[in-house]
């Protein structure tokens, strides 16, 4: 991936950051694995690296929760950046006795964590993420969201601004709110949930082809089938983005005696779900195994990461919360050859060091205890 643009992170500090009154490490390498025992620490780094990029970070945890406990309330996360050989300080954290994370590029407040995404995408895999094929069409259309965030930096405040129009029109229903508020509402509504529809639908048509490109790689991971479903993609299929949008405010408009018995809004793209299938099986990925489940998420994750190169220009730093362990040694030998070949930074977690052996030269090993960090292979002393 040489001809996209990669951002690397050389330094990272933390401050009053979950279990960390304060950690600073030094990193020269595109592949660095964190290993220690559970509770050490380690995936409290991945997510601390999460936070700078736009969203809640890995966990989706409230800004006080992220506080070290003995703290103060406030925490931050700090990082030098080096992109397109120039190095930029960015930041984010929590000012004690407030309630919104605060942004700042080379020391610069700025609005918005938006921002953050002109200078590095980071994408993540984390156990949580184990039981997505099994688990609830919202965990499905928040993964799918995330998705399209990388590619997409307007994709996060669309789907906030539309989630936050059927609160307000579910709660017009309730307080029996005039025809002309409702309606003046439900034009915004369609509006948005149809923006947000065609965005999550060009993400899965881009990602279904990244998907087959790859499957000529000839990787050991299985290869998905994604597909967008929902009654709103349905009805709407073929038609133009205004035609959409007309569609859904008539089937609003038309609705509003049922929303208003059921206290929700029942149709529309906040229902919609990310179907994946087991591709060569041709079985939907929640009825294949556990470890298929885990390497057709790896796959996705791999594939998605493509995309956002290949569409954003840039490459983005990758979290890998103990993935290596689930993996038998062939195929997890792959998969570092795969991460060193994409070119983007990425970081991993691991228990035993044993898991990293087969990283190639120049990765970087740090173990994680007594919170704070050694440096066991490659790289620089942090």
């Amino acid at each position: 991936m040489s001809e996209f643009r990669t951002a690397q992170l050389t330094r990272l500090s933390l401050t009053n950051f979950r279990n960390y009154e304060s950690l600073s490490l030094n990193l020269s390498a595109k592949l660095a694995a964190f290993v220690g025992a559970n509770g050490a620490g380690k995936t409290n780094i991945l997510e601390a690296i999460s936070f700078l990029t736009a969203g809640r970070g890995i966990r989706r945890a409230s800004l006080a929760d992220v506080s070290r406990k003995d703290g103060d309330g406030s925490w931050s996360v700090a990082a030098t950046v080096l992109l397109d050989d120039l190095e930029t300080k960015i930041g984010t954290g929590l000012m004690a006795g407030t309630s919104g994370r605060k942004v700042r590029i080379d020391g610069e407040e700025v609005r918005g964590s938006e921002t953050l995404l002109d200078y590095v995408r980071v994408l993540w895999l984390v156990p949580a993420m184990d039981g997505l094929f099994t688990g609830s069409g919202s965990d499905r259309r928040r993964f799918l969201d995330r998705l399209t965030l990388a590619i997409d930096p307007a994709h996060g405040r669309r789907v906030s601004d539309f989630e936050n129009a059927l609160r307000q029109r579910n709660r017009l229903l309730d307080q029996g709110g005039s025809d002309a508020f409702l309606s003046a509402l439900e034009i915004q509504v369609a509006e948005l949930g149809t923006a947000v529809s065609i965005a999550r639908n060009e993400t899965v048509g881009l990602l279904s082809q990244m998907i087959a490109d790859q499957a000529k790689q000839e990787l050991p991971f299985p290869h998905a089938a994604v597909a967008l479903e929902g009654a709103f993609e349905a009805e709407t299929i073929g038609l133009s983005a205004s035609d959409r949008e007309d569609h859904y405010r008539r089937v609003l408009h038309e609705g509003r005696p049922r929303d208003r018995a059921a206290g929700r809004t029942l149709t529309g793209p906040h229902l919609s779900d990310l179907k994946v299938r087991h591709a060569a099986k041709d079985m939907p990925a929640a009825q294949s195994s556990t470890g298929e489940q885990k390497a057709l998420l790896i796959g996705l994750i791999l594939a998605h990461a493509e995309l956002t190169a290949k569409v954003s220009g840039m490459t983005p730093v990758l979290l890998l919360d103990e993935v290596a362990a689930h993996l038998d040694p062939n195929r997890r030998e792959a998969l570092f050859t795969k991460l060193n070949a994409l070119g983007g930074q990425v970081f991993m977690t691991g228990t035993d060091e044993a898991l990293f052996e087969a990283l190639p030269s120049g990765a970087e090993v740090f173990e994680i205890k007594d919170h704070g960090s050694r440096l066991l292979r490659g790289g620089q002393t942090s």
